[in-house]
Order: C-alpha cells, then sequence, then structure tokens
C-alpha cells in the first residue's frame, strides 16, 4: 500500500525528534565523566577564627599610681623646682632628706671627749641632728648613747668596728655585723629605734643596702661632705675650722645631708660653734624622721 507525500514527511518528522531526545538522555547520563565547573564560592569570604583564640586584651585607662613630678613643677619636699632624686648615692643610698630641713649628721662615736660637747650645743641651739654610731664605741659608751637618745637625736647604724669593706662580704657576714651594732645600741638605750644605716667611708654596695633593708634600715649617704676628717698636711687647726666653715656655709642647700664627725675631730666641734647658728638663721635643721 503506497503512503501519501504527506504521511511520508509527518513520519519522518516523528523519527527526527525521536533520535534526538534519545541522544539528549544519554549524554546527561554518563557517569564517569568529570564534572569540570568550579566549586561556588561559600557566602562568607573570611575563614571563622579557630575556637581556641582570645580576644585581645583591652587598653588599660588606669594610670600608674606613682608618677613623676609634672615638668615645671618641683618634687616633693624639693624648694629648688628641679626633679631630683632623693636616691642619689651608690647603691641607691639617700643623699637628701626629702623635705625642705637640712640633716646633720654626725658618723663614728660616740666619743666620750667630744660627743658631750656637742650635744651640749645642740640643745643650746634646739637643733636635732643624726649620730651614725659605730657598734663598739656604743658598747664602750652606753651613757653616750642614752644621752643622745634623751636628747631627741636619731639613730644610724655605722657597723661594729666601721669596716670599709663590710659591702664585699657574704650577706650572712654583713647581717651578723650590723646586728651586732644594733644590739649595742639597744643594750644601752632599749626603747630606741635604729632606722637608718651608714655605710663607713660611704662604700655602698647593693648587698649591702638589701641586708639593712632587711632588718628596716633606711641607707644614708650625704649631699656635702666638708672633709672635717681630712687634716692637710702643714693645716693648721684654724686653718682647718676656717676650710670647714666655708665649704658648709658655701655649700649647703635646703634638703641635703651633711656628714661631719663627732668621734676624735676636735676641730669640727669647734667649727659648729660658728655653723650652727649661721644654718640655723638660713635653714630648718631636723633628724632624719
Amino acid at each position: 500500500m503506497r503512503m501519501s507525500r504527506a504521511r511520508k514527511a509527518v513520519l519522518l518528522g516523528v523519527v527526527v525528534l525521536a533520535v534526538g531526545l534519545t541522544g539528549r538522555a544519554a549524554a546527561q547520563s554518563t557517569p564517569d565523566e568529570p564534572d569540570t565547573r568550579p566549586a561556588a564560592a561559600p557566602a562568607t569570604s573570611q575563614p571563622a577564627a579557630p575556637a581556641t583564640s582570645k580576644p585581645a586584651p583591652p587598653k588599660s585607662t588606669t594610670k600608674p599610681s606613682i608618677q613623676a613630678p609634672p615638668k615645671g613643677k618641683p618634687a616633693k619636699g624639693n624648694p629648688n623646682g628641679k626633679n631630683i632624686s632623693y636616691a642619689g648615692g651608690p647603691a641607691g643610698s639617700r643623699t637628701m632628706t626629702g623635705t625642705k630641713g637640712i640633716a646633720l649628721t654626725f658618723d663614728d662615736g660616740p666619743d666620750p671627749a667630744t660627743t658631750p660637747q656637742l650635744l651640749k650645743m645642740l640643745a643650746q641651739q634646739h637643733v636635732k641632728a643624726t649620730f651614725c654610731l659605730v657598734g663598739k664605741n656604743a658598747a664602750r659608751h652606753p651613757e653616750l648613747v642614752r644621752q643622745i637618745v634623751a636628747g631627741g637625736h636619731t639613730l644610724c647604724n655605722h657597723t661594729w668596728d666601721h669596716s670599709l669593706k663590710i659591702g664585699k662580704d657574704p650577706e650572712a657576714k654583713i647581717r651578723t655585723d650590723l646586728m651586732r651594732t644594733n644590739n649595742a645600741i639597744l643594750r644601752a638605750a632599749p626603747n630606741a629605734k635604729v632606722k637608718y644605716f651608714r655605710a663607713p667611708g660611704g662604700n655602698f654596695t647593693p648587698r649591702l643596702v638589701s641586708v639593712a633593708n632587711k632588718l628596716h634600715m633606711t641607707s644614708i649617704y650625704w649631699k656635702l661632705d666638708p672633709r672635717d676628717w681630712d687634716h692637710k698636711k702643714g693645716e693648721s687647726s684654724a686653718a682647718h675650722r676656717a676650710r670647714l666653715i666655708s665649704t658648709i656655709e658655701k655649700h649647703a642647700r635646703p634638703g641635703a645631708i651633711i656628714l661631719s664627725h663627732d668621734y676624735a675631730q676636735p676641730d669640727t666641734i669647734a667649727a659648729y660653734r660658728t655653723l650652727l647658728p649661721y644654718l640655723r638663721k638660713r635653714f630648718q635643721l631636723v633628724a632624719l624622721p
């Protein structure tokens, strides 16, 4: 039976359509062909922080409890308007009183020949001073230790036998020496307090200052040393006294710790007969507190 031309055309169209659909389905069902398309970008462009990371601490806005004095203003107790350290001596020892008052300090006693004369002058001028006592001398003259305390003066430990090398000794040996000296002072005056320490010759070391601090003593040096112990060859007593007086009058400043000696220094005692009234008129004279 012969088909008409129209039917042949319809049949051919159906065959072509079927072949096209079959090829497309085969292409989509092939499992072995890799997917070469790029992966989709994640929703967030930055990775999350690790679980163990800690946030940085906030910057503190609290000011330190101790601050340097503002520029242009004097430090506490400094009348000269300059910021200075009161711990300007060797190994951090103290050179200034911390107030406007000048501290007169007398080393190496007590001396039965000169200390009573000095105590009498101080009492007449209503001046308090600081006495740095050698332990052996305190043990030999306990009555003078009691007079110093009765006069309202301050006590200072000056080692047992004025050892210039004590700062190089082991800590235990230093401690034994300083405690022995304090015990000699306290046997003479049981209610006294020894709050200060001075190394002979000013030979402070960090170890020496540390031991004194552990024994509750502040280490003191000086701001002015008139070298009253230095008797130059050919210098008369009158010339020596004049040099001491001139040096102290010229260089004394508010807040200074002044070094002098009452042991075996009669010229020093004589010089202070002139110096005490002079200093008292111009400065406040204080015992270290």
